[in-house]
């Protein structure tokens, strides 16, 4: 064997550094500062209705995971603030049988590895998860050859160490779907001033009525400047034709009045839970009365403190 050369490593690394995957640690999770929700509880008590609201609030859901894979779903958000997935909601329940065993280890893994998580825990009483499960006619995970009853309480006893450990309890027992989606969004996802997605939209009637519309505004009672030789070639969006669609005898008050009306209507349709929310603004063609509206309109609504997008469906049809 020959001496090395002084200075050098007599015995040099074989495997190839600066690649990520093998640079990495197996089983290693950088504590960041993403948000992972486990969703679990009682059979019935609406642990599916409440991953709806999440994933309706841009939430990675996943229903049904096996616990032991938990710790590897949450090792592939994404670090630091880059794009990606940085909210994680998880949905973990009896259903995955022998699997939900490993749960209580699972949790114990993240919190060694820097991981914040929350537990939230659905729950409602027995009369009334029995009412659920008549109704939908369906069996009870646990029920086996017993009663649903049966199943219900052996549920329960199952989960009992685990509602111990839940940062948020809901019982559901006098909650509707969306009773339960509203408190979803309000105190668990912290949304509750989530903004209106409003749309203002442009149509012409002789293409059709938008099939996304909330509500339709028909202004085929003005003037068309079509008839105009000069605005003919022209759009709502050019000043000579808005002025000669907007300076007609009450058509600046219809809209401001117009859109005075929508507002109360707008904030109980964010209220009620539906956050998009599309007004189509409709005349012949699409191209000049509607259009002019449209902009009008929306500028009011901007001016009440709403965030307004503008679309003009049948611009350039003709």
């Amino acid at each position: 064997m020959t001496n090395p050369e002084p200075g050098k490593d007599p015995r040099p690394p074989t495997v190839p550094t600066g690649i990520p995957l093998l640079d990495a640690i197996p089983g290693a999770i950088a504590p960041t500062t993403n948000e992972v929700l486990i969703i679990t509880g009682r059979s019935g008590a609406g642990r599916s209705g409440a991953a709806r609201a999440l994933e309706d609030l841009d939430w990675y859901v996943v229903d049904n995971l096996p616990p032991a894979m938990l710790l590897a779903l949450v090792g592939m958000m994404s670090p630091g603030g880059g794009t990606g997935i940085h909210r994680l909601a998880v949905v973990v329940d009896v259903r995955s049988r022998a699997f939900f065993t490993d749960l209580s280890a699972t949790l114990d893994d993240l919190q060694k590895a820097g991981i914040l998580y929350r537990i939230l825990y659905l729950e409602a009483d027995e009369s009334t998860l029995v009412r659920r499960y008549e109704s939908n006619r369906r069996p009870h995970p646990l029920q086996g050859s017993g009663t649903v009853i049966d199943g219900i309480r052996a549920e329960e006893a199952l989960l009992a160490p685990l509602r111990t450990r839940a940062d948020e309890i809901i019982d559901t027992t006098t909650m509707t779907v969306h009773d339960l989606s509203r408190h979803i969004r309000d105190v668990v996802a912290g949304e509750a001033e989530r903004p209106l997605q409003l749309t203002v939209e442009s149509f012409g009637f002789k293409y059709g009525l938008p099939l996304d519309a909330d509500d339709v505004l028909d202004v085929r009672f003005l003037k068309n400047p079509y008839w105009v030789g000069e605005l003919r070639h022209l759009t709502g969006r050019d000043k000579p034709v808005a002025d000669y669609v907007l300076d007609q005898p009450g058509a600046r008050a219809f809209a401001q009045g117009y859109a005075d009306l929508l507002a109360p209507m707008l904030q109980g349709y964010l209220a009620e839970l539906k956050p998009y929310v599309t007004i189509a603004v409709g005349c012949t063609g699409g191209k000049h009365r509607s259009v002019a509206m449209t902009e009008l309109i929306a500028e009011h609504l901007r001016t009440s403190g709403f965030s307004v997008r503008v679309l003009h469906r049948d611009l350039g049809r003709e």
